[in-house]
């Protein structure tokens, strides 16, 4: 055999696959690379075929940017009397289990201690930082959005500005329903957050976390959004009135994230971080934001009305499983299956029975129950929204006018509290969301304590009274009537938060 020709033929064949190779790579890389396009000036993508994109060379310096002026840090103190024995009564009073998904500032290795100060006119009273979180502004004017529990029970609320300005704030209201709360700040002119669409938002885009982790100053952190409609089930509500439609990411969040912002790569609000799923108090994987289409109606309500106005459709419902598919007759797995119509409810007058399988709202698909739940809590009462269901395998589409918790479509403003002054005291009747925040039905808060016989007693401001003498008492110009006629002894039940009650004897 001659060996010449062959390693010839061998070395051709190899500068032929190398060849071949080359040119692949080459027509690979240049498709790859030849149709670069910008998405909206911020990011660019790599395209491939059809509507698949390749992130490459992801910046996320202009969302950063736009958003980090944007986030506060909020800081929170009480004032506590440590004769009474409950200077630690924030860490009582938060629920554990926002302790286990987000213990703002508990268990914080990066957080010193505060030294107290002496507040007021007695040595007994201090103020006591509380916790921490983030807020994000969202009006030149100094509105703040937060969370809920980050403010929860405080006293005094400080916000820091991202170029270190400090103001104290004002709050303006809650909603424990979806674990937000509205701030003030006394300034003009401030940067403020744009508002995204956080129902356009897909599973697998790219999203920033902005806040203050560990009390530092304005952190960045980046991931995709893992899913949508989460209910984690955190917010505890007695009227089961509790919002959970969570986006779900796996940006890292940690304690001090609470109330700040989750944004997209234009550096739009699509969030408000609330929530982390650990064991130990910090980031192990996945994190939770309320959406931004909820979060502008729920601050809208209570910048205008002072409370949230709750739409309701009326209906109990159950999430379409292959079980109840089989069990129902149902003939897709899909949409919500409709297990009661409330008497008198929106439901009800406009058509919607026990068996319908509820397919969309205003033709947004919903397949779950916290879909459904976002999607109502969108309008207010009065509005009118289209129902598609279905009905024996027919899709039909109800006009459906949305009605309040107590069947009518009134919109409902906070009810204002008459101060009543009792023993130099200010005493009102609680709140709605005070009552639920207290676990009782109903009671007298006292606001401020002046020099008397309750100041005399121990009692300090934010008390709630219960009982006098055993006798229950909501109305403060009925207390003020009995404590007027009364003559010797008291005896004063009530709580400072739901796991501290006390009592207390006042002399005649």
């Amino acid at each position: 055999m001659n060996k010449k020709p062959f390693l010839l033929s061998v070395f051709g064949a190899a500068l032929a696959g190398s060849a071949i190779t080359l040119g692949s790579y080459h027509f690979y890389f240049n498709s790859l690379h030849g149709d670069t396009y910008v998405n909206n000036g911020v990011s660019p993508h790599y395209k491939l075929t059809g509507n698949q994109v390749l992130p490459g060379n992801l910046d996320f310096t202009y969302a950063a940017e736009v958003s980090t002026p944007t986030v506060v840090h909020i800081t929170t103190y009480q004032k506590v009397t440590q004769n009474l024995g409950y200077g630690n009564y924030q860490n009582q009073q938060m629920d554990d289990i926002f302790r286990q998904f987000f213990g703002d500032s508990y268990g914080n290795p990066y957080q010193q201690q505060q030294p107290q100060k002496q507040n007021g006119k007695e040595e007994e009273e201090q103020e006591q930082k509380a916790g921490s979180g983030s807020g994000v502004i969202f009006s030149a004017d100094g509105y703040i959005v937060t969370n809920n529990h980050v403010i929860k029970g405080s006293d005094k609320i400080e916000v820091v500005l991202n170029d270190k300005r400090r103001y104290i704030a004002t709050l303006i209201g809650t909603d424990p329903t979806t674990d937000l709360a509205v701030l003030k700040i006394d300034e003009k002119g401030l940067p403020f957050i744009k508002y995204g669409d956080s129902e356009k938002m897909k599973i697998g885009e790219w999203v920033l976390a902005v806040g203050n982790p560990f009390d530092l100053t304005s952190t960045v952190t980046a991931g995709i959004i893992s899913a949508k409609a989460r209910n984690i089930n955190i917010l505890k509500d007695k009227e089961n009135m509790a919002i959970e439609s969570f986006i779900q990411t796996d940006a890292a969040v940690n304690p001090g994230n609470s109330g700040g912002a989750l944004v997209n790569l234009q550096g739009e609000l699509i969030g408000i971080n609330t929530a982390i799923a650990t064991p130990n108090g910090t980031f192990t994987g996945y994190s939770f934001a309320v959406p931004s289409n909820l979060v502008n109606k729920v601050i809208d309500d209570l910048i205008q009305y002072g409370e949230v106005q709750r739409a309701l459709l009326g209906v109990s419902i159950t999430e379409v499983t292959s079980q109840l598919k089989e069990e129902k007759g149902l003939d897709k797995l899909e949409g919500v299956y409709v297990s009661e119509v409330r008497e008198n409810s929106a439901a009800e007058a406009a058509g919607l029975k026990v068996g319908d399988v509820i397919l969309k709202i205003n033709n947004t698909p919903v397949n779950s129950s916290s879909e459904l739940q976002e999607n109502v809590a969108l309008f207010r009462p009065g509005n009118k929204v289209n129902v598609t269901y279905k009905r024996k395998g027919t899709v039909e589409t109800a006009v459906v006018t949305l009605k309040n918790k107590l069947g009518n479509t009134d919109v409902v403003k906070k009810s204002e509290k008459s101060l009543v002054t009792v023993y130099n005291s200010q005493l009102r009747e609680l709140t709605d969301e005070e009552k639920t925040e207290f676990g009782v039905t109903g009671g007298l808060k006292i606001i401020s304590v002046g020099d008397g016989r309750f100041a005399n007693a121990g009692i300090s401001k934010g008390f709630v009274i219960t009982k006098v003498d055993n006798k229950p008492f909501t109305d403060p110009n009925a207390l003020l009537s009995y404590l007027q006629s009364h003559k010797g002894t008291l005896k004063i039940e009530g709580l400072y938060n739901k796991n501290i009650r006390s009592t207390y004897e006042i002399g005649y």
